[in-house]
């Protein structure tokens, strides 16, 4: 069991589930979720992303106890789990499909976002301080690096 996350983590975390459930609700897009929430990658491998975003399309994946792959997956690092985000969960997350991967790094204060093409995650969007980051699957949705990472 990784270690319980920081308040550094937890302000992140929740300033931007906060920022992409307002835009995914505004456009009526589908639904945003954080963890803890099981998602079944495959049978035998289960994740539990930071943040996650299933659209409408895919409201089959939405289960009671788990969900299915999502559309995007938000992983905000930490010390102890930036080797698991940045390896494991980028070639996992590639694998079984999932169109978008953001990497929130709270210590460089920098948001990545990869976007999935032909199996492979391709570097989309990376933004730091002073920035804003932008996703390519919520057509029009971006978020400044400072204001996730505001104290």
């Amino acid at each position: 069991m990784p270690p319980h996350p920081t308040e550094t983590h937890q302000r992140a975390a929740l300033r931007l589930v906060l920022a992409i459930q307002s835009f995914v609700e505004a456009h009526h897009l589908g639904l945003v979720r954080f963890a803890p929430l099981p998602v079944r990658l495959w049978p035998d491998l289960i994740r539990e992303p930071d943040i996650l975003f299933v659209s409408h399309a895919h409201a089959d994946r939405v289960g009671e106890k788990a969900y299915g792959p999502p559309d995007l997956a938000v992983e905000v690092t930490s010390p102890s789990t930036r080797k698991t985000d940045r390896g494991d969960k980028f070639l996992e997350y590639a694998r079984a499909g999932i169109s978008e991967y953001w990497v929130v790094d709270p210590d460089a204060k920098t948001i990545e976002v990869y976007v999935l093409h032909e199996g492979v995650y391709t570097l989309f969007s990376k933004a730091g301080s002073g920035e804003k980051v932008r996703s390519q699957l919520l057509s029009n949705f971006e978020v400044a690096v400072d204001d996730v990472f505001a104290a």
